[in-house]
């Protein structure tokens, strides 16, 4: 008997497993770009997705995919259900994968998230959680191939918040597929522990290595990407005035490209706050695909569906 497979983490899949979920997503996108539609190969299937968090980009892209393919998605926000409040975990998760053919939840807890694929008999998927946001990185990786054609040997400084659910499935994500990837943090701000010796991991393995460093400079030499996300997550607002002062220094502008290699590119996972993290001049740039990243959100997560549905672990 099959059972059903979870994203919860990006190491949650292979090498070949995010390989694979890329050259379905490459074919769906060129089809759509060819033709204007996709063939409704997701016909009668549902996507529920639940939100604790708001969003613009994980919630047009998974909607929006879905109709694509000829499913349907339904959304639930957090006046909805409630997760742990209205009702537990298990009944919610128990009722909607009795329903729904997939899952997709983004929430404040990655406990929450695991206790939903727990209870679900469908396929979970994390749309962002305080630890990981996997579906943000199959994007970014889609958007690296795109542009940089290979992934062998190419370098990625993060230079901001280390201790962030992007950073934490980008590293891991490097570390699986034999990447470089330099992460530049301010102290008490770098990547958990764990994570960080996760990705070491990975990387030794693949062929990779992991940096962590004090000094974005250090980070961005000599890069092939360079990759920043906002100073304030959701939750942490009330850190606001602190980590202005924090990362102020960690600011992505033309100076500090100049020390990436010539035909480096730049990537935000949106939404940006420029003058903050990054500068409009960098932002809006000439070597900036934050566009091209958002808008694989939606051809990744369509890949990623796919699948999730088709591929079932024995």
């Amino acid at each position: 008997m099959k059972r059903k497979r979870d994203l919860l983490s990006i190491v949650d899949l292979s090498r070949r497993d995010i390989l694979d979920i890329l050259a379905i997503a490459d074919k769906l996108k060129r089809r759509l770009k060819k033709t204007g539609k996709n063939k409704p190969i997701l016909k009668g299937k549902t996507l529920i997705m639940v939100f604790e968090k708001p969003s613009l980009r994980t919630h047009a892209s998974f909607d929006i995919g879905m109709f694509q393919l000829g499913g349907h998605a339904l959304y639930f926000g957090p006046e909805h259900i409630g997760l742990g409040v209205r009702e537990p975990v298990q009944h919610a998760a128990t009722v909607l994968s009795g329903m729904g053919s997939i899952i997709m939840a983004r929430v404040y807890s990655h406990q929450t998230l695991t206790e939903l694929a727990r209870c679900s008999s469908v396929p979970v998927i994390n749309g962002l959680s305080d630890l990981e946001h996997p579906c943000q990185i199959l994007a970014d990786i889609m958007t690296m191939v795109e542009h940089k054609r290979s992934l062998h040997r190419l370098r990625v400084a993060f230079v901001g918040d280390g201790n962030n659910n992007v950073t934490h499935s980008l590293a891991l994500a490097c570390g699986l597929l034999g990447m470089h990837i330099a992460v530049a943090s301010p102290k008490g701000y770098v990547m958990k522990p764990e994570v960080a010796a996760k990705a070491r991991s990975l990387a030794a393995k693949y062929g990779g290595s992991v940096i962590e460093t004090l000094r974005p400079e250090t980070a961005v030499k000599h890069a092939d990407v360079v990759y920043t996300d906002t100073w304030i997550s959701m939750g942490a607002e009330k850190e606001k005035n602190k980590r202005l002062k924090v990362f102020r220094s960690y600011q992505v502008n033309e100076k500090l490209m100049r020390l990436a290699n010539p035909d480096a590119i730049f990537m935000h996972d949106m939404p940006a706050h420029l003058g903050n993290e990054v500068t409009k001049e960098v932002f809006d740039g000439p070597q900036s695909v934050v566009y091209d990243q958002a808008e694989n959100r939606l051809h990744a997560q369509k890949g990623l569906i796919v699948f999730l549905l088709k591929n079932k672990k024995k």
